[in-house]
């Protein structure tokens, strides 16, 4: 049974589901944007305004939305490193730092993955951050 407080709910709902439900299309998405920039525009940065829950609320609705239907698919590690090899004019042979041509080649062909030692190394070859080859 309902308590008190979700049969007030349930009868605003109606007026308020369009503002605080999950976007499934393009329409519902677009229409939030426009609510957010609406809100965005009212509240602003003031975090005592009545709406500002209203306004983090929706830009998380959205958030979600644009997870789902938006991701960027990074590239893999050794997408990466090949790129970098590219970059810096290097062939298996100038990787003898990680392992033997053999090593390296199972790593170019996705049959080894890195291991902390060679990460830090090629890091450090690279100038790049480690969590580069994570």
């Amino acid at each position: 049974m309902l308590s008190a407080e979700l049969k007030n709910i349930e009868k605003l709902w109606p007026s308020v589901a369009e503002l605080l439900s999950v976007p499934h299309n393009k329409k519902d998405y677009n229409n939030l944007c426009k609510r957010l920039d609406e809100l965005v525009d009212e509240v602003g940065n003031n975090d005592k305004h009545p709406l500002a829950l209203l306004m983090e609320t929706i830009g998380l609705l959205i958030e979600k939305y644009e997870e789902e239907k938006y991701t960027i698919n990074q590239p893999g590690v050794v997408t990466i490193l090949k790129e970098l090899m590219s970059e810096h004019g290097l062939k298996q042979s100038d990787l003898r730092e990680i392992g033997s041509q053999g090593v390296v080649s199972e790593i170019l062909h996705g049959k080894r993955e890195l291991n902390i030692r060679q990460i830090k190394l090629l890091a450090k070859k690279f100038s790049v951050s480690p969590s580069v080859f994570i």
